[in-house]
C-alpha cells in the first residue's frame, strides 16, 4: 500500500491569480514605457537613414515647361507629377469667405499656375502616389512651390509644411480668410480616393504609437 505524502504542493500554486473584483489594475511599470519608446525612437533613427539613402539612389530628377492641372499637380513632358507635403483645394471645390460661397479649387489652380509664372519647373521626387503621380518637390525660378502654396493659404500641410500652414492660418492667408472643408474631406464626400499623408516617417509613428496604446490597454484589462 502506497501511503499519500503528508505534504501536497497545491496544484493551483503555479496558476496565475484571479483578479478579485473592484481590484484595480495593474500599473505598467515605468522602464518597461521608457524601454518601448527608446525602442521606437531607435527604429524611427534608422528609418530616417534608410529613407534618405533611398532618397539618393533612387530619386528622379525632371526639369521643363509645366502644364498645371490643378492646385498641387502639373505635368512636365507628359509626365504627371503631384507636390509632395501639401494637399491644395480640389477642382470644384467651394469655400466660404464673406457669407458666400466661392470657387477655391479655382484659386489654387490659378495660385500655382502664377506662382510659376511660365518659367521652368525642376522637380524631385521618389515615391508615386495611388495614382501613378511623382510625388516631388517642385521649383520655379529657385523658389519652393510646395512651401509657397501652403504659405499662401491655397493648400494645407499634408505630411510636410506644418510651419507654413500655422503662419498663413495665423495671417489668415487664402482660404484662411474664411471657412472651408480639409480637401481630403471634400474628397471622401464626392467620392475621391482616399490618400494618405506624403510622410512615411509620420505613418510609421503612428502605426507605433497606436500599437504601444493598444499594447498599455491590453495590459489594463488582463
Amino acid at each position: 500500500m502506497i501511503k499519500r505524502p503528508f505534504f501536497r504542493m497545491n496544484e493551483l500554486s503555479f496558476r496565475k491569480p484571479r483578479r478579485t473584483a473592484g481590484r484595480p489594475a495593474r500599473r505598467r511599470p515605468l522602464w518597461r514605457t521608457v524601454a518601448d519608446w527608446a525602442a521606437v525612437l531607435l527604429l524611427f533613427g534608422a528609418c530616417g537613414l534608410l529613407v534618405a539613402r533611398l532618397d539618393r539612389l533612387a530619386s528622379r530628377q525632371m526639369e521643363g515647361a509645366a502644364a498645371i492641372v490643378d492646385g498641387d499637380t502639373l505635368t512636365i513632358a507628359g509626365a504627371r507629377i503631384r507636390l509632395r507635403g501639401i494637399d491644395a483645394f480640389e477642382r470644384g471645390q467651394t469655400c466660404r469667405r464673406g457669407g458666400a460661397d466661392y470657387d477655391c479649387g479655382a484659386e489654387a489652380t490659378a495660385a500655382l499656375a502664377g506662382l510659376v509664372g511660365g518659367r521652368r519647373v525642376a522637380c524631385e521626387g521618389r515615391e508615386r502616389d495611388r495614382y501613378g503621380r511623382l510625388l516631388a518637390l517642385c521649383t520655379a525660378g529657385g523658389r519652393d512651390l510646395n512651401a509657397a502654396m501652403v504659405s499662401a493659404g491655397w493648400a494645407v500641410a499634408y505630411g510636410a509644411y506644418d510651419v507654413e500652414e500655422f503662419r498663413a492660418r495665423a495671417a489668415g492667408a487664402g482660404a484662411w480668410a474664411g471657412a472651408f472643408e480639409q480637401p481630403s474631406e471634400w474628397r471622401g464626400v464626392h467620392g475621391g480616393r482616399p490618400e494618405s499623408p506624403h510622410d512615411i516617417l509620420r505613418r510609421l509613428l503612428a502605426l507605433a504609437t497606436s500599437l504601444l496604446w493598444a499594447q498599455d490597454e491590453g495590459e489594463k484589462t488582463e
